[in-house]
């Protein structure tokens, strides 16, 4: 059963974490991030959500994540086995509140600022 309200992570440039209660449709889910929402998995069911064009508006550098940045605000939810996004449990909070709390400077100058597409070609 899909949550109407879910309790996530919210993380805005130069900003700590933040707990946010925020409504559990598209609409407001693509506000809180400022345009079209891209998921970015953990292993352990969790999901950045995060803006598609974050890079390609020229939105500010947040945070790193394993090799990139992610640019503009961001937030980090629980999953369903299904797929749908569901609330954060007090220890996952603490968790990504623990992994995202450091505030890095960057200067722009950061290659993984830079747009990138990525092409696989197919063999038939």
């Amino acid at each position: 059963m899909k949550e109407n309200m879910i309790r996530v992570l919210k993380i805005e440039p130069e900003q700590v974490p933040a707990i946010k209660e925020i409504q559990n449709d598209l609409a407001s889910l693509q506000a809180e991030v400022g345009g079209l929402i891209e998921c970015i998995s953990f292993p352990n069911g969790c999901v950045v959500v995060c803006n598609e064009e974050g890079k390609l508006r020229g939105m500010q550098p947040n945070r790193r994540l394993g090799a990139d940045i992610i640019c503009g605000p961001f937030f980090v939810c629980d999953t369903t086995c299904d797929g749908n996004f569901t609330s954060l449990s007090k220890s996952k909070i603490a968790e990504y509140s623990q992994l995202f709390s450091e505030i890095p400077e960057f200067t722009g100058q950061e290659p993984e600022l830079e747009p990138g597409i990525t092409f696989i070609g197919f063999n038939y």
